[in-house]
């Protein structure tokens, strides 16, 4: 296979949504598609001890819940699929923010009785950002739910992007009867508690007395009614506007049931875009250039905690990466080989000798990088859009064990690279602060420091508003506003001058009276 027709049979996307719509579920019947897992890990289910494939942490195992991003690669009918099922826990937004930079497109779930929720619309305003485009799954068919065209009403309105139906639900809860898939034009009918695959019936006519015949009359008159009612409402499918990210396809089905997952499969795969051109701070980088880049987007410590590894999450953006060849780190300015880079399946990995733009590798890593680095073959890019937003939470990290305090050090070091939460030291009296966005990684913080470290904290409040990485040309003025505000001054992680407020009012009286400093609210700058 040529290396432009690698590149197009390449599919990277995010599955995202609200907690509780059925993101890991629907990763899962994704999986058992590809034939890349055979039995589904029943998600939350205590009854069975199976979690589900894409939660390895095991925090997330005893939560129920995804708190870190997990990547997961197969093939399937020709294509190469990289999907990246990330924390739908707003606590845990910050990992799903940067994964969204690595995908060229993004899956939305939404759960059919409960509509648009909040964190899927702060998604959606993070796909418009980088106009990705976004396919809509409106997820639990076969409970109770909403009306399907006042569910597409409120996506029109609650996501801000127009919606075209590919595929139409017949009834729902009690009277859910399957989804006939307008792309298609077949009917694929329901049949509950199945784990099987459901064969579709080929029905180009809706007229066709043979929709009766398998749903009924009345079933199949209000389908027709409503198809017509889609078709004359809602403009036909425009492909470019999906590219351009104004346009999103909705479909319909039941993932936990395995239905209404193969349509949108299949549908995904011919109409979601092949690795697209990358950002950088100099040029666009075209996936098919010659020469390999690609940039870190994540850092996950303890992949295995046995061998206490930590792995470097890089998404190829142009040319073919080799194993044991020699790249250019940008950020240290120094050529590194990498001997054993890997392919993901959750937490399974195995070690590969090549990959091509739109793939997700991992990369071990001994502390060399930080999220936002580059690897080229000399060129020195820098992606862009992977910021570390300002945190709103924030606590004293205490070691709770004097005799740990090595193994402690060692454990927020890494956990910080990954970027889950901030680590600031007050350069004051020198204390150790944690800032977040969510207050559940402080749970998070304290569990794996202790069952990944054996490292026991304790945590200590501290009132502040907002911490705000500070830079001027006006040294002089700098040195003044560091002096004044000794108090409040700490440095992050990379030793830059961070400025923590503990008050709206003294930000903005901060802002008013340092004139020649500039306050940021996100690290890249």
């Amino acid at each position: 296979m040529t290396f432009k027709e690698e590149i197009k049979r390449r599919r990277t996307f995010g599955i995202i949504s609200h907690p509780d719509a059925g993101k890991t579920t629907l990763t899962e019947k994704l999986l058992l598609f590809g034939g890349a897992i055979h039995v589904a890990g029943a998600v939350k289910s205590n009854k069975i001890k199976k979690t589900a494939t894409s939660d390895f942490m095991e925090i997330e195992k005893q939560r129920g819940i995804s708190v870190a991003t997990s990547v997961m690669g197969f093939n399937y009918d020709g294509y190469k699929i990289n999907i990246l099922d990330t924390p739908g826990h707003q606590d845990f937004a910050e990992d799903t923010y940067r994964t969204l930079t690595a995908v060229d497109s993004a899956i939305i779930v939404i759960d059919g009785a409960k509509g648009v929720e909040m964190q899927t619309r702060k998604l959606m305003e993070v796909c418009r950002m980088r106009n990705t485009p976004v396919m809509v799954f409106i997820n639990k068919l076969d409970r109770p739910g909403k009306d399907p065209f006042e569910l597409l009403d409120e996506i029109e309105e609650e996501l801000n992007i127009a919606v075209r139906p590919l595929a139409w639900p017949v009834g729902n809860g009690d009277q859910f009867q399957g989804v006939y898939n307008i792309f298609e034009e077949n009917l694929y009918l329901f049949t509950p508690a199945k784990q099987t695959l459901e064969k579709g019936i080929e029905i180009k006519d809706i007229a066709d007395q043979q929709l009766s015949d398998h749903i009924g009359d009345s079933a199949a008159d209000k389908l027709r009614e409503e198809l017509e009612l889609v078709l004359g409402v809602y403009p036909d499918f425009d492909h470019e506007a999906y590219l351009n990210g104004q346009l999103a396809p909705v479909f319909f089905g039941s993932a936990l049931n395995n239905f209404g997952v193969r349509e949108l499969l299949h549908a995904f795969l011919k109409l979601a875009p092949s690795p697209r051109p990358s950002i950088t701070e100099s040029r666009l980088v075209q996936p098919d250039e010659e020469k390999f880049s690609g940039f870190v987007f994540k850092i996950h410590a303890n992949m295995d905690p046995n061998h206490r590894n930590r792995l470097a999450f890089v998404k190829i953006c142009s040319g073919k990466f080799q194993r044991n060849t020699n790249y250019y780190h940008v950020g240290l300015g120094k050529q590194m080989k990498f001997s054993s880079p890997t392919a993901f399946m959750a937490e399974k990995k195995s070690i590969i000798d090549e990959a091509f733009p739109g793939d997700i590798i991992g990369i071990p890593d001994s502390g060399n990088f930080k999220i936002g680095d580059s690897l080229s073959e000399g060129e020195k890019l820098k992606f862009k859009g992977l910021p570390s937003f300002s945190p709103e939470l924030f606590q004293y990290i205490e070691n709770a064990d004097p005799m740990k305090s090595k193994q402690l050090n060692k454990g927020i070091d890494q956990l910080m690279d990954e970027g889950v939460a901030q680590l600031f030291i007050n350069q004051f009296n020198g204390r150790k602060i944690i800032g977040t966005v969510g207050a559940l990684q402080f749970e998070v913080i304290q569990y794996r420091l202790l069952h990944e470290y054996s490292a026991a904290c304790r945590y200590e409040p501290i009132k502040l508003y907002k911490a705000c990485w500070i830079k001027s040309s006006d040294k002089a003025q700098l040195d003044d506003f560091k002096k004044r505000k000794v108090q409040y001054m700490a440095k992050d992680k990379y030793g830059r001058d961070v400025f923590l407020a503990d008050s709206s009012y003294m930000l903005q009286m901060a802002q008013e009276s340092f004139k020649n400093i500039e306050f940021h609210f996100t690290s890249e700058f």
